[in-house]
């Protein structure tokens, strides 16, 4: 049997054989940018203590955050933030902020907040609700990147991983969110 050792940079091997019994074929190995859309690196960051915030502009949700190295320029970035999120706040609105990302909001429109999304009302009292955030970004660099949710209300508050009330009861509850990031092989 006939086969081919591909030695590791640093150590090890690897093997391509032939099956013990095959008709002729030929395998022809790609040329150019092999592993196209790969994987490289995630990188994720869990927040499961509360937050609250009376900010009327785009503030960070404290431990929200995640850093991510891109192994090269044309690397992409998959943005996947989810949001426990509780407001009786008019005008309560999320984004992310970093590399350029925070270029993902809606269009500009007379006085109305871009964000990636928003409300005049954004839950029931009492209740969470899970919002996710996906963005694919470009951030053109091998510099360490920051990735933050972002929120702001236009009046009262807004509560991460808790409902509004946040009553001790075994009727209620307390969430997580989390903000995960992947570098995708351009």
């Amino acid at each position: 049997m006939s086969k081919i050792r591909l030695y590791g940079a640093t150590s090890g091997y690897v093997d391509v054989a032939a099956p013990a019994v095959a008709d002729d074929a030929t395998l022809t190995l790609p040329t150019g940018a092999v592993g196209f859309g790969k994987m490289l690196q995630v990188v994720s960051t869990a927040k499961t203590d509360t937050f609250s915030t009376t900010s009327t502009s785009f503030t960070d949700v404290t431990g929200l955050t995640v850093s991510i190295t891109p192994a090269a320029a044309t690397s992409k970035v998959l943005i996947i933030a989810q949001v426990a999120l509780s407001s009786n706040a008019n005008g309560t609105s999320l984004r992310v902020n970093g590399g350029n990302a925070t270029n993902y909001v809606g269009d500009a429109s007379g006085s109305r907040i871009q964000a990636i999304i928003g409300g005049s009302s954004m839950a029931i009292a009492g209740f969470q609700d899970a919002m996710t955030l996906v963005y694919l970004d470009s951030p053109a660099t091998t510099s360490s990147t920051t990735y933050a949710v972002q929120i702001r209300v236009a009046s009262s508050t807004a509560y991460i991983n808790r409902s509004d009330t946040d009553v001790d009861s075994a009727d209620f509850a307390r969430g997580a969110s989390s903000i995960t990031v992947v570098e995708v092989a351009a």
